[in-house]
């Protein structure tokens, strides 16, 4: 008399197994003033993910590949990632390079050790704790040199790709898709990308350049991470 409802144990186990959500994916970025909110494409980005996506921008303004450890902002990222049980992958976008750069004290790293080294220690460190890391190469200036754009975070870019290549991390280029769209646009037209007013310069973003940006990122992600697609608003 048990055998039928033994029978039917299978096909509630695996209704019940069916009906669970899945658990949704996390993403985390990390990087400078170009990354971060109100000046930064960070916060566009993360409204392109859909609702169930979370999504952390935890760059912050004059941050190094250097700096953003010492003030023990990585930490933060360590912790998040300790507690990740919640999440089926989280994902964490590094972008570093603008102050980097020399003459920057305090924030500035040495280009042929420190930075390369800081850029794959944030990978293998976020490999570890499950994580999956993607470098993001540094967002061009909008500054133009004889009609053309003078992209002199190049050497850092290069950089950056070189460690993609040897850490086998997705990578977006953000640095060449960014180059070509301003180039392309002209200084008249990239000058509106700019934060307006008395905070204009060739570096920073306004809600237009944020959405530009935003844009380019959202349609690359997917190509270079293909998981990510579904957790993209459009992307499917």
């Amino acid at each position: 008399m048990l055998r039928p409802a033994l029978a039917l144990f299978p096909l509630l186990l695996a209704a019940h197994v069916h009906a669970t959500p899945a658990l949704p994916d996390r993403i985390i970025l990390v990087g400078d003033s170009t990354m971060a909110s109100t000046t930064g494409y960070g916060d566009a980005l993360c409204a392109r993910f859909t609702p169930e996506t979370a999504c952390l921008n935890l760059a912050r303004g004059g941050r190094s590949s250097g700096s953003f450890r010492a003030e023990g902002r990585w930490d933060e990222v360590t912790r998040l990632l300790q507690d990740g049980a919640a999440f089926r992958k989280t994902y964490v976008l590094i972008q570093f390079g603008h102050n980097d750069q020399p003459g920057k004290p305090g924030r500035s790293t040495d280009f042929v050790t420190e930075f390369p080294a800081n850029m794959k220690r944030y990978v293998e460190e976020a490999r570890a704790l499950g994580a999956e890391p993607v470098l993001v190469t540094p967002l061009t200036r909008r500054s133009f040199k004889g009609g053309y754009v003078h992209n002199d975070l190049a050497p850092w870019a290069g950089a950056i790709r070189d460690i993609a290549r040897a850490t086998r991390a997705p990578l977006v280029d953000l640095n060449a898709l960014s180059l070509s769209a301003v180039q392309a646009m002209g200084p008249k037209e990239a000058d509106k990308l700019a934060r307006l007013g008395a905070n204009f310069d060739y570096t920073h973003l306004g809600p237009a350049g944020a959405e530009r940006f935003a844009g380019i990122m959202a349609s690359e992600l997917p190509r270079k991470v293909p998981a990510l697609a579904a957790d993209l608003r459009g992307a499917r």
